[in-house]
């Protein structure tokens, strides 16, 4: 639940301090953007691949590298000193944290009996609404009280806890065999 919050809260937290990051990184309204853009974009490209990613490394494997790799990212943006150094970190927040949402709920279906199933994804959707709703809040309130880089580096206490929820009590899955069936690449099947 944690890697999701912290994707979902990612998606708006940084709205709200762009025009102290325009300001800070000398950079014009169209150029500043991007740094919605690019997150936004390397995420839709890169969550196509999570399915054929678990088929050759286990669910596992690739939640781990997805939460380490979102947070180094997010460390990487609150370092950023120019506007394109923002956008290729951006970029990496993409990639990595696109596999945090389906990721997230296939475990819960997985650790949940058939007649929890419901029950877990209610509480996992009111999490994953908690993320856009808290976003501009936190991001106009860090933004003021902090920096702008705050609004990236609220989420490497997020990560570790994560990290270390993901690697103590998630069982590890089996690869899949990567064949195409009806539904695309077949994925991860739990041990």
């Amino acid at each position: 639940m944690l890697a999701t919050i912290m994707q979902a809260l990612d998606t708006t937290i940084a709205n709200v301090a762009l025009p102290h990051m325009q300001g800070s990184l000398q950079s014009s309204q169209d150029q500043i953007s991007w740094v919605l853009t690019s997150y936004i974009v390397a995420a839709a490209i890169a969550t196509l691949l999570t399915g054929w990613l678990c088929g050759q490394w286990g669910r596992r494997k690739v939640f781990l590298v997805s939460v380490v790799g979102f947070t180094v990212a997010s460390a990487l943006c609150g370092l950023a000193d120019s506007l394109w150094q923002i956008v290729a970190a951006r970029l990496l927040q993409g990639v990595f944290g696109a596999a945090l949402v389906p990721l997230s709920q296939a475990v819960l279906l997985d650790i949940n009996t058939k007649e929890k199933v419901g029950q877990a994804m209610a509480i996992w959707g009111a999490g994953i609404m908690v993320g856009p709703i808290l976003g501009p809040l936190l991001g106009g309130w860090l933004t003021d009280n902090a920096s702008w880089r705050w609004v990236f580096y609220i989420n490497l206490p997020v990560g570790v806890l994560a990290f270390y929820g993901i690697a103590r009590y998630l069982p590890e899955s089996q690869a899949g065999d990567g064949r195409l069936d009806l539904f695309g690449l077949r994925g991860c099947r739990r041990r």
